[in-house]
């Protein structure tokens, strides 16, 4: 029975911890920019080479 109390004090201190790493990531502003990730492929430049560099 001490080794359930043992469990539940460790993954509550995790929790924690993961918490407290969560809420300096948003303090932070690590997730202020979630628009321009989605269309940044869109905006690459295009190559300017148009040969076929396949090896035969």
């Amino acid at each position: 029975m001490s080794v359930i109390f043992l469990l539940i004090t460790a993954s509550t201190l995790v929790a924690a911890v993961f918490l407290a790493a969560f809420i300096k990531a948003v303090r932070s502003g690590q997730y202020d920019d979630d628009r321009s990730p989605a269309v940044r492929m869109l905006h690459d430049p295009t190559p300017t080479s148009t040969e076929n560099t396949t090896d035969r």
